[in-house]
């Protein structure tokens, strides 16, 4: 029993570390009003690994404090990832497990960096969409795929 418990530890753990890394890396197009944070292709992982719930939590919650925002994105926009991920695991059996990464983090991320940037709300929130729509359905889709030929196999 400690071997899975193990095991589900690691894994969060690197998750956590793969989406701050890759954010940080990445920052240019990770932070702002105009964003593709490609860590959040992460986001679909909840779907196969619950474990993923909480990694993809602490990994926005540690690269948030490198995106310049503040204690709002970095408590807001994290919470908006846990929630989200819950709802991706809670909804893993239909395609609705796609869109809560897209459809909170458009709307809660967008409507304080509005407030924040003082920009256009709708402009902020669409943009946001936009770029989680990239990174969950472009790169999230395809690495969930993946993933379940590789376990599968095992």
């Amino acid at each position: 029993m400690s071997s899975v418990y193990s095991r589900r530890a690691a894994r969060g753990a690197v998750i956590a570390a793969v989406y701050a890394v890759t954010t940080i890396v990445l920052a240019p197009i990770s932070y702002g009003m105009v964003q593709v944070r490609v860590a959040e292709a992460l986001t679909l992982l909840p779907i196969l690994f619950p474990e993923a719930i909480w990694g993809l939590f602490l990994g926005c919650l540690i690269s948030n404090f490198f995106g310049g925002m503040g204690p709002i994105d970095i408590f807001l926009g994290s919470l908006t990832t846990l929630v989200a991920a819950w709802l991706t695991y809670r909804w893993r059996g239909s395609r609705l497990a796609y869109v809560p990464p897209i459809a909170l983090n458009g709307l809660v991320v967008g409507t304080y960096l509005s407030y924040l940037l003082q920009v256009n709300l709708l402009l902020c929130i669409l943009s946001v969409s936009a770029g989680q729509a990239v990174a969950v359905l472009g790169l999230g889709i395809p690495l969930l795929r993946r993933l379940r030929k590789v376990y599968r196999q095992e």
